[in-house]
């Protein structure tokens, strides 16, 4: 199993028993040390100077969670409150005196490896809610506009006839290191930043056990057919809302059938030429990934 993998371990009790308790809500949005987790246009506020997250008090800045849009309860630690609000509504957040003083809005793939662990994991958290209440305001049963309840965690079609409840969606991803011997493979999709090379990856289709969504898409990209399949862990990825579950798989066949619409290149490489990735002109993905944790698990035996 892969330990500590970024975006998780948060420290927040997400207090999922409490969020229909109206009066202790509303008391913690009226606590001065209840924090606020602001996202804007899905970036998270970090300190301009320092590397790590920038959680004003309400005390310091209270009249964002009044002004931000789809106020969320992440969860409480130590008493303290977090909240998360979106403030892309507004086109120049950096006028609030207390952001503009203090703050940069970064997107969270750049700066996250660089932040505390539980920080990471709360900004992540923010980022990935923030994201389903801006693309959920109408019910998708009956397109009527919905409004959030649970504190959050949940919104409800307006529609009295309808009533629809709608939940935060996170969709399930596989990604896999597929190897064979002493060999890996890597590849790259067309979006990677040049010269990246990273595992295989795509999303679980419906009817799919997780081992074969990996088998589809490792022959669907790389014609490539893998027999054993081992669970490694998981990570949060909210860019913008998926689950990311990871695994090895051992190679049953290593000619490779490239897939042009998914895959612009894929290379079986050993050991010795990923540890020296950089020579063969070619780069790791980000620190912060699964991908990454996934091949250096593998190079460490």
């Amino acid at each position: 199993m892969i330990p500590d993998l970024w975006y998780t371990k948060s420290p927040l009790d997400r207090v999922s028993q409490r969020r229909r308790d109206d009066i202790w809500l509303h008391g913690l949005r009226k606590a001065e040390q209840t924090r606020i987790v602001p996202v804007w246009r899905s970036r998270s506020l970090v300190h301009v100077e320092d590397e790590r997250a920038l959680l004003p008090t309400l005390a310091e800045a209270g009249d964002l969670l009044d002004e931000g849009r789809f106020p969320s309860l992440l969860g409480v630690v130590d008493g303290v409150a977090y909240f998360a609000v979106d403030l892309s509504h507004i086109e120049d957040p950096y006028a609030h005196p207390y952001i503009g003083e203090q703050g940069a809005f970064e997107d969270l793939r750049s700066v996250g490896p660089n932040l505390a662990r539980t920080e990471g994991a709360i900004l992540a958290h923010a980022r990935g809610l923030m994201h389903w209440h801006a693309k959920h305001g109408f019910c998708g049963v009956c397109g009527s506009p919905t409004e959030i309840t649970h504190a959050g965690h949940q919104r409800t079609c307006t529609n009295t006839s309808c009533g629809a409840q709608h939940f935060p969606r996170t969709d399930p991803a596989v990604i896999m290191l597929v190897v064979k011997d002493d060999m890996c493979l890597l590849g790259r999709t067309h979006n990677f930043r040049p010269r990246m090379y990273s595992t295989l990856a795509g999303f679980v289709e419906p009817g799919e056990s997780l081992e074969e969504a990996v088998a589809r898409e490792v022959f669907e990209e790389v014609g490539v057919r893998v027999g054993d399949v081992r669970y490694l862990g998981s990570q949060p990825w909210p860019f913008p809302s998926s689950l990311m579950l990871g695994f090895h798989a051992v190679a049953e066949t290593t000619e490779l059938t490239l897939d042009p619409e998914e895959i612009e290149d894929a290379r079986w490489l050993t050991r010795a030429e990923v540890e020296n990735i950089e020579d063969l002109g070619m780069q790791m993905p980000r620190a912060d990934s699964i991908a990454y944790r996934l091949i250096r698990t593998w190079l460490d035996g």
